[in-house]
């Protein structure tokens, strides 16, 4: 296939909305179609450039209205299953954005849907999508400076003072490790190139968070290997603001390795110091497209080559179980072991 793929989106709110910019500037789809129960919502979409003859209420009368190639979902959480179950009982590849289902069961029934339609099906981990990452995580599997042993992960947003409270971010359900923290938990995953075992995790609002559920956390990650992450992350921080990938600090047997990334301008940076040497910054690779449009280009080259893409479904049930893992962790004040979540199986993904 040389043509651009022809893409539905369904889901048009203001991060759908949005995700229509990324769609416009790729080569390798198009918008064929563009979905929405809310009126107003596809009103909007309009305005901002999207034909209104290709607007629909529904992703089955999208499709009587023409062919389709792939599609991308952009709803709220509770969307996300409903709807890949549609598309893939429908014939057609899904590329979703993050977390991909509100439960795990819903996933892995998606997951499976997937499966035995052989169709692929790709979460949005954008955050994969950035130089400093990728680096990070060849250095790690080269072990460039041995053995790897502790993970520092410092993750520090201010979104209780700036804006007022009364926001829809502010009311989402466990706005850090379900709607933020799965970033880190994934690119934990990605980086260190293995799986987590068990996570014990604290949970908490600060006294001046306007946020309805728990703003902040604090855990501690073991993952195979024996290599332990400290995970600290807040929505209501004083400190001052890392980048949205967070502050990495890694002690390996002979040296530690420094990074961090995605940010406006792009702040991505690798530095690796050998024991008793100065921190040296290390040249970063070159990637054709960043963030959600690097996502969107592997959804079309998987599409394209026949092949499971990167951050699959399948594969990116481990993350997502992490998050519901610290979730449970906090609420349960215990540690969790990951086999309780997902089969040996599903956790070695």
């Amino acid at each position: 296939m040389s043509a651009p793929l022809r893409l539905v989106q369904v889901g048009l709110g203001g991060w759908g909305r949005d995700w229509t910019r990324i769609v416009r500037a790729s080569a390798d789809v198009e918008q064929s179609a563009f979905v929405d129960s809310n009126p107003e919502a596809l009103a909007l979409a309009a305005k901002g450039g999207a034909d209104p003859r290709r607007c629909f209420p529904s992703l089955e009368t999208a499709l009587e209205a023409g062919p389709a190639d792939a599609v991308l979902i952009t709803t709220g959480v509770g969307g996300h299953a409903p709807v890949a179950l549609a598309a893939l009982e429908a014939g057609l590849p899904v590329l979703v954005e993050k977390p991909f289902a509100a439960t795990l069961a819903q996933a892995q029934e998606v997951v499976r849907a997937a499966a035995r339609r052989r169709l692929p099906l790709m979460v949005s981990q954008n955050y994969r999508f950035h130089p400093a990452p990728a680096l990070a995580a060849q250095v790690v599997r080269e072990e460039r400076l041995g053995a790897l042993g502790f993970v520092e992960v410092d993750f520090r947003r201010d979104n209780a003072r700036p804006r007022p409270p009364a926001t829809a971010h502010h009311a989402l359900p466990d706005p850090l490790l379900m709607d933020m923290a799965i970033h880190h938990f994934d690119l934990m995953r990605f980086v260190l190139g293995r799986g987590p075992l068990r996570i014990s995790c604290t949970a908490f609002n600060p006294p001046w968070s306007p946020f309805r559920d728990p703003a902040a956390a604090a855990a501690e990650i073991e993952f195979e290997g024996g290599v332990v992450v400290s995970y600290r992350g807040s929505w209501a921080s004083s400190g001052p603001v890392t980048p949205w990938a967070g502050e990495w600090r890694m002690d390996a047997e002979g040296g530690e390795i420094r990074w961090t990334s995605r940010d406006e301008p792009t702040p991505d940076f690798v530095a690796v110091r050998q024991l008793g040497q100065d921190l040296e910054r290390l040249a970063l690779p070159e990637l054709p497209h960043l963030d959600r449009a690097g996502a969107l280009s592997e959804f079309a080259a998987a599409i394209r080559e026949g092949r499971e893409s990167a951050s699959s479904g399948r594969e990116n049930l481990p993350s997502l179980a992490l998050a519901f893992a610290a979730r449970l962790s906090a609420q349960e004040r215990r540690p969790v072991e990951l086999s309780e979540l997902l089969s040996p199986q599903e956790d070695s993904a």
